[in-house]
């Protein structure tokens, strides 16, 4: 494992298995933002919706997609999986991670699961009070963790 690789395991493992986080997705110059809940497995981030909703309109238009969380930004691409209930492995994270949602949406028709694969991750650390901008470009395997000086 590199350097890169082994700094993103870590921040994939702080990560954890589920959050809940803002999902951005953009068409035709509109932007719009929702909460979401999300689930990791491997590298990448699935997240469920609803066919009839604006956030699927813009996906079929514009794949390209950011979730936010605290300190993190992601950006990536996704693709559309198909119904949540055909992928055991998501079904089982989905479940464990947010069990009202699972129980209220997984199975309904009109769901469909999405993929995020992120291609650049930026999280904001404090370390001794002092901010520092750590950056995974996943599309050409480069890790930096600057210190941020406003200049």
């Amino acid at each position: 494992m590199n350097g890169f690789q082994e700094q993103y395991a870590g921040f994939l493992e702080s990560f954890g298995q589920g959050r809940k986080m803002v999902l951005s997705t953009a068409a035709h110059d509109i932007v719009s933002s929702r909460m979401m809940s999300v689930v990791r497995l491997d590298g990448a981030f699935y997240f469920q919706t609803d066919r009839a909703l604006r956030k699927y309109r813009q996906l079929s238009v514009n794949p390209r997609a950011a979730l936010c969380i605290d300190n993190i930004q992601i950006e990536g691409i996704c693709a559309e999986l198909g119904a949540p209930l055909a992928h055991a492995a998501f079904c089982a994270a989905f479940r464990t991670c947010f069990r009202g949602s699972y129980d209220a949406y997984t199975a309904l028709e009109n769901e469909r699961l999405f993929v995020l694969h992120p291609t650049r991750i930026e999280r904001w650390l404090y370390l001794d009070g002092v901010p520092y901008i750590e950056i995974f470009d996943l599309e050409n395997e480069r890790y930096s963790c600057e210190k941020y000086t406003g200049v």
